[in-house]
């Protein structure tokens, strides 16, 4: 058997063998140096994909056209109807694909997972389970090569550039490792992922740009410029600065030794999901946060309020123990994508476990 534990065929005198040396460098028997093929740097040149990055510029420079209709020609109901789809739609991202599908911080039943569905589709950030699996991803392999929005390539790439480039090797390894099993046999989320196109065609783009077109007589031109494109460019830029913003200026009160932070003005305007340092700790926290402050954290009052009728439960939060715990530990680079990553700390997991015992 081979250090590796593959059979190794016999060999005859004249055959050619590969052996370690004491560095783990493979050797030929003629004492040729071969590098060990898990030590190969991969050969990366990042690459633009030009219709995602064309789709990037139609998007935002729409918005700064629609902007400009809202103070030229939109009704006061228009743009009102625009900022209210933003944060009604935002709540599909927040207790949608990311609390309840990334990181399965609480459980939800079907009317529950049907409009947080319809609200994620609004959004137009692709379907849900692409969504979390990059998540699980990143949480899993945070600011290595296989983090998809690595924010140690930088402020720009993390929030957007890197949607239009090609990804880095790794990141399509890892896509291919993390455990979407729960996922694939939620049949919302798998409904959402096969019919994606043409529920984007009508939840992100129809619906929005219809209802004032139809109930206050805005023209289509004005509806589409500020309920298409400036509403899905704000939308996209709340969620992109999570991956660049939280990640760089804040505090760091759970882990210094990690990039993610506390940013109030992410929260606000993320319906709470600023509170990065804590999340990335604590990633099946369904608050996302230490603090239950609803004003700056909507979306776990959303949640209760789900919960108090029922439609969701098995929320998982952290005890002030498991804090005190993690507090001992702290920098020990341990990540986890959320509650069933195999990662999670024994002691940990017991608690959450018993959590589940008391719903």
């Amino acid at each position: 058997m081979s250090p590796g534990g593959e059979r190794v065929p016999p060999s005859s005198p004249d055959m050619e063998i590969d052996l370690p040396d004491k560095n783990m460098n493979t050797c030929q028997a003629n004492g040729e140096k071969i590098q060990d093929r898990d030590s190969k740097r991969i050969d990366y040149v990042p690459k633009i994909k030009w219709p995602d990055f064309l789709a990037q510029v139609f998007i935002h420079g729409g918005c700064v056209y629609g902007f400009y209709l809202i103070f030229t020609q939109a009704k006061l109901l228009t743009s009102l109807w625009a900022f209210l789809m933003i944060y009604t739609s935002g709540f599909g991202i927040t207790a949608g694909a990311h609390r309840l599908w990334s990181h399965r911080a609480y459980k939800a039943k079907w009317p529950l997972r049907f409009i947080l569905v319809l609200l994620f589709t609004i959004t137009g950030q692709r379907d849900a389970y692409t969504w979390a699996l990059d998540h699980r991803v990143h949480h899993k392999y945070s600011e290595t090569d296989a983090d998809p929005h690595n924010a140690k390539r930088g402020f720009f790439f993390a929030h957007v550039g890197w949607l239009f480039t090609t990804p880095h090797p790794d990141v399509v390894a890892k896509r291919q490792a993390v455990d979407m099993s729960d996922l694939e046999a939620d049949p919302i989320v798998m409904w959402q992922k096969r019919l994606y196109v043409p529920l984007f065609a009508l939840l992100a783009i129809g619906f929005p740009v219809a209802v004032p077109w139809y109930f206050w007589s805005e023209s289509l031109w004005v509806s589409f410029w500020v309920n298409f494109n400036f509403r899905f460019s704000v939308t996209l830029n709340i969620a992109f600065f999570v991956n660049s913003v939280a990640h760089m200026w804040g505090q760091r009160p759970y882990d210094k030794n990690i990039s993610p932070v506390e940013n109030i003005a992410v929260s606000i305007a993320a319906l709470g999901e600023g509170w990065h340092n804590y999340h990335h700790v604590f990633p099946w926290d369904y608050k996302t946060g230490e603090l239950g402050h609803y004003s700056f954290n909507i979306t776990t009052g959303f949640i209760d309020a789900f919960a108090y009728l029922g439609w969701a439960y098995d929320r998982k939060y952290v005890s002030p123990e498991m804090v005190r715990r993690r507090a001992k530990r702290s920098g020990d680079g341990s990540h986890v994508w959320g509650y069933g990553d195999r990662d999670i700390p024994e002691e940990d997991l017991k608690e959450l476990e018993a959590m589940d015992k008391k719903d």
